[in-house]
C-alpha cells in the first residue's frame, strides 16, 4: 500500500520495482549510494572507535556551542567530523600494537585487540553516528541563557547539565519506539543519510581509484583555501560579509534598505562573500534540489512579496518599528523592558502592563508565527492523506512494507529490544521532574506530561517529513501556546515546558536518522544504541560546561555591540517568544480583540493547504503537482529570525550552482567532489573563526581595524535597523 501512497508524490524518489527481484534497494538513489552486502565478521566496538568518536563529538559540540552565541555563525557539520575521522582511523589502525588479549576462563575467556585491523567503514559510521546526535548545540541551553539574563533566574552548572540531559535522551526513548515506521520501510529514504553513505563508500574505496585528484587530498586544499579566505569576509573586510553594497550607495534611504540589506533586511541583493552567511541554515550542498526550490519559493512568496506589502500598507503598526528584527517592542519604539511588567515573584503584573504598553513584534517575526499555525495543521493533514494508510497497518501490526535487501541483512543482528528504548524514555521523564521540583521552577508535574505528549503526537509525521526533505516540523508554536495558556505569566516555566518539547522531538527525529544510517550501513543495532547514547550523554556535560566557561569569562557576551560578534542572536529570538507567550500570554496577543489575532485563522488555512494539491495529483498522477509538498515549503522558512532575507537568497543562489548546473553539466565532478565540498567549507571556516578570536580578538581587550572596510555597513538605515515611520508622540495610540 505504502508502495502506492510513494507513487502519489509524497515521496520524491523513483519507485523501480524491478530492483526487487535483484536483491537491491526498489530505489534507484539508494541503489547507488548504499551497498547491498555486509560482512558480519568486521569489527565494530573498538577501542580507536571510541576514542576518536568521542574526542571528536566532544571538540565539535562545544565549537557548535561556542558559535550559537555568534551571529553569523559557523557550523561544524556531522560531514566534516566523517572527512576528519577518516585519517586518524587511519593512524590508529597504524601505530596501535595488533597483539590479541584474551581475559582469563573465569571473566569469560573474551578476546579482544586494541587494533583488530584495518579501520573500516562501520567503525567509522559509527563515530559520525555518535558526532551527529551530539554535536549540535542543546536547545535547552538557551532557556538557560534566557532565564539568566532577562529574568534573573539563578541556575548553576547542575541545573544546566541535568536539563539538558533530559531534554536529550527522552527523544532517545521516543525514536526507538518509532523504528517500525520511520526505519524499516524501504520508502523511509533519508536523502541526507545517502550522502553520508556516498561519502563514507568513496572514502573507503578511494585505493581503488585510478587518476586524478583524490578526495581526500581535495579535501585538505578547500579546507585550507577557506581557513585563509574567512580571515577576509570574518577579520580584515567584514564588509564583505555584509555586502550589503546597494545600501552603501544611498545609506539613508529606508525602504531600499530594508528590502536589500543584510543585517535587518530581506536580502535582495543577494551576494555575500561570507560562507557562514551562505550555510546559516545549513550548507546549500547538502540540501536535495527539489528541496531547496519549495523552500525558496515559501521565503519569496511569504517574507518578499506578502511580508512588504503588509509593513508598507502598516498592518498592524508594522511599519512603526523594523522590518526584520528579533527584538519585541512596546508602544514608544523602544526594546520592550519586561522588567516593567514583572511582580517581585517574576510574574506577570496586568496593572503594570496597563500602565506601560502591549507588546508588539515585527513584520517578519508575525509572519513567521502565521505560518508556525498553518504549519501545526498542515502537517498534520498532509501525514493522513498521504501516509495514513501505512500508518493504520502499522497500528494494525501489518508489515507496512516488504523488506528489501538491506532489511534481510540486518536480520543477522540482534535487535534493541523495545524496553530499552521505554526505560530510557521513563528514565529522563523522570529526570526532568526531578530538574523541575529541585531548582523550584514553578513547572507543574502535570505540565511536563502535556509537553512530552506533544511529540509522541508528532514525531511521526515529523519523521516522514525529514525522511523525505532532511526537515524536521518544529513544535515551537503548539509548545509555546499551551503553557502560555495553561501556566499563564510565568516565563522561565514557558520556557522548559517548550525546551522539554521541542528538543524532544527533535532528538527523537535525528536519533531516528541514525538509526536508519546504521540499517543502511549494517551496523548492529545494539552497538547504534550504545554509542548514541554514551556521545549524547558525554557531549551534553561538556557543552554546559563551555556556556559555563563564556558567561563567566567573554566580556558583554550577549550585548548587541559585542567586538566579537558574541551577540547571541538565538536567545535573543528565545527571549522575544517567552515574552510574547510566556509573560503577556497568548490570549493578550492573539486572542479575540488583540492586534494579532487574525493569525489564528492560518490554522484553519493550514489545515485545507493540502487537500487541493492530494485531490489533483490523485486524478492526474503524473502531473508536476505530486511534487509539491506544502509541509516544506511552509516549514523551509522557519529559521526567519533569527535567519535574515540574506542567508535564503545567497543560500538558495549557491544551491543553484552546485545542486542544479554543476549537478546538471558535470555529474561526474559533482558526486565525487560536491559533498566534500560541503564539508570543507564548513570545517575551514569554523577553524578560521576560532583562531581569530582566540589570538587576535579575545585576548587582552581585543585587536581591531578600524577602517572603512569593517565601519562602511554600520552607516547604514540597515545596520541601525530604521523603522519607515515615526512613533508619534505619546506613543502609538492603543486600539
Amino acid at each position: 500500500m505504502l508502495e502506492q501512497d510513494s507513487r502519489d508524490g509524497s515521496i520524491k524518489m523513483e519507485f523501480d520495482f524491478d530492483a526487487v527481484n535483484e536483491e537491491d534497494s526498489p530505489f534507484p538513489e539508494v541503489r547507488a549510494s548504499v551497498s547491498n552486502i555486509d560482512d558480519p565478521d568486521m569489527p565494530v566496538m573498538t577501542l580507536r572507535m571510541w576514542i576518536i568518536g568521542l574526542l571528536l563529538s566532544v571538540v565539535g559540540g562545544s565549537m557548535n556551542v561556542f558559535f550559537n552565541f555568534r551571529q553569523p555563525a559557523p557550523n561544524v557539520s556531522p560531514l566534516a567530523v566523517v572527512i576528519i575521522s577518516f585519517p586518524l582511523g587511519k593512524l590508529f589502525a597504524f601505530i596501535l600494537p595488533i597483539t590479541t588479549y584474551r581475559f582469563p576462563r573465569w571473566l569469560g575467556g573474551f578476546e579482544f585487540s586494541l587494533n583488530p585491523g584495518p579501520w573500516n567503514i562501520k567503525e567509522h559510521v559509527l563515530v559520525y553516528i555518535m558526532a551527529n546526535v551530539a554535536i549540535g548545540t542543546p536547545y535547552a541551553i538557551n532557556a538557560i541563557v534566557v532565564a539568566q539574563i532577562n529574568y534573573n533566574f539563578k541556575v548553576d552548572y547542575w541545573f544546566g547539565a541535568l536539563l539538558v540531559v533530559a531534554t536529550q535522551l527522552t527523544g532517545f526513548g521516543l525514536a526507538g519506539i518509532c523504528r517500525r515506521f520511520l526505519v524499516q520501510p524501504p520508502s523511509m529514504v533519508w536523502p541526507q543519510n545517502l550522502v553520508t553513505c556516498t561519502l563514507l563508500n568513496t572514502l573507503h574505496a578511494e585505493e581503488e581509484e585510478q587518476g586524478g585528484i583524490t578526495r581526500y587530498r581535495y579535501f585538505l586544499l578547500a579546507l585550507s583555501g577557506a581557513f585563509f579566505f574567512w580571515f577576509i569576509p570574518g577579520y580584515l573586510f567584514q564588509a564583505l560579509s555584509v555586502f550589503s553594497w546597494i545600501c552603501w550607495i544611498v545609506p539613508d534611504n529606508v525602504p531600499v534598505n530594508q528590502l536589500f540589506g543584510v543585517s535587518s533586511g530581506l536580502g535582495m541583493s543577494v551576494l555575500t562573500f561570507d560562507w557562514s552567511q551562505i550555510a546559516w541554515i545549513g550548507s546549500p550542498l547538502m540540501f536535495p534540489w527539489w528541496a531547496e526550490v519549495h523552500m525558496f519559493i515559501g521565503f519569496v512568496l511569504f517574507f518578499w512579496i506578502i511580508t512588504p506589502l503588509m509593513y508598507y500598507t502598516n498592518t498592524w503598526d508594522f511599519a512603526y518599528f523594523p522590518l526584520n528584527d528579533n527584538n519585541p517592542y512596546d508602544r514608544f519604539g523602544y526594546v520592550y523592558n519586561v522588567s516593567r511588567v514583572l511582580d517581585s515573584q517574576g510574574r506577570f503584573n496586568q496593572t503594570a502592563y496597563n500602565e506601560y504598553s502591549p507588546l508588539y513584534v515585527p513584520a517578519t517575526f508575525a509572519m513567521a508565527y502565521l505560518l508556525a499555525f498553518a504549519l501545526s495543521t498542515c502537517v498534520l493533514v498532509h501525514t493522513l492523506l498521504y501516509h495514513g494508510r501505512s500508518l493504520w497497518n502499522g497500528v494494525k501490526r501489518i508489515r507496512v512494507e516488504q523488506d528489501d535487501i538491506h532489511a534481510k541483512l540486518m536480520r543477522n543482528y540482534r535487535d534493541v529490544p523495545d524496553w530499552w528504548y521505554l526505560s530510557f524514555f521513563v528514565f529522563f521523564f523522570f529526570m526532568m521532574v526531578v530538574v523541575v521540583e529541585v531548582w523550584h521552577t514553578s513547572v507543574p508535574i502535570w505540565a511536563l506530561l502535556l509537553s512530552i505528549l506533544l511529540p509522541c503526537v508528532y514525531v511521526l509525521p515529523s519523521g516522514f517529513i525529514y525522511a523525505m526533505t532532511g526537515q524536521g516540523v518544529s513544535l515551537n508554536l503548539l509548545a509555546q501556546i499551551i503553557p502560555g495558556t495553561l501556566i499563564a505569566g510565568n516565563p522561565v516555566a514557558n520556557m522548559l515546558f517548550k525546551a522539554y518539547s521541542v528538543q524532544t522531538l527533535s532528538e527523537a527525529t535525528s536519533f531516528v536518522q541514525d538509526l536508519k544510517l546504521g540499517h543502511y550501513v549494517k551496523v548492529p543495532p545494539r552497538a547504534t544504541f550504545i554509542v548514541q547514547a554514551v556521545g549524547t550523554l558525554m557531549a551534553s556535560f561538556v557543552q554546559v560546561g563551555v556556556k559555563q566557561w563564556m558567561f563567566d569569562n567573554i566580556k558583554d557576551i550577549c550585548s548587541p555591540d559585542q567586538p566579537s560578534f558574541l551577540t547571541c542572536p538565538n536567545n535573543t529570538v528565545f527571549f522575544t517568544a517567552s515574552a510574547v507567550w510566556g509573560l503577556i500570554g497568548p490570549t493578550r496577543q492573539f486572542g479575540k480583540g488583540a492586534l494579532y489575532y487574525p493569525e489564528l485563522y492560518a490554522i484553519i488555512a493550514g489545515a485545507f493547504l493540502p487537500l487541493p494539491f492530494w485531490l489533483w495529483q490523485r486524478r492526474y498522477p503524473n502531473s508536476w503537482v505530486k511534487f509539491v509538498t506544502t509541509p516544506v515549503v511552509l516549514n523551509g522558512v522557519s529559521y526567519i529570525p533569527p535567519a535574515g532575507g540574506i542567508n535564503y537568497s545567497a543560500w538558495f543562489a549557491t544551491g543553484f550552482v552546485f545542486q542544479y548546473l554543476i549537478r546538471k553539466k558535470n555529474f561526474a565532478w559533482w558526486s565525487k567532489f560536491n559533498y566534500v565540498t560541503s564539508a570543507a567549507l564548513d570545517s575551514g571556516t569554523v577553524l578560521s573563526a576560532l583562531v581569530i578570536f582566540f589570538t587576535l580578538e579575545f585576548p587582552n581587550g581585543g585587536i581591531y581595524l578600524n577602517w572603512w572596510g569593517n565601519t562602511v555597513y554600520q552607516n547604514t538605515a540597515d545596520y541601525i535597523r530604521l523603522a519607515l515611520k515615526q512613533i508619534p508622540p505619546g506613543g502609538i495610540p492603543l486600539q
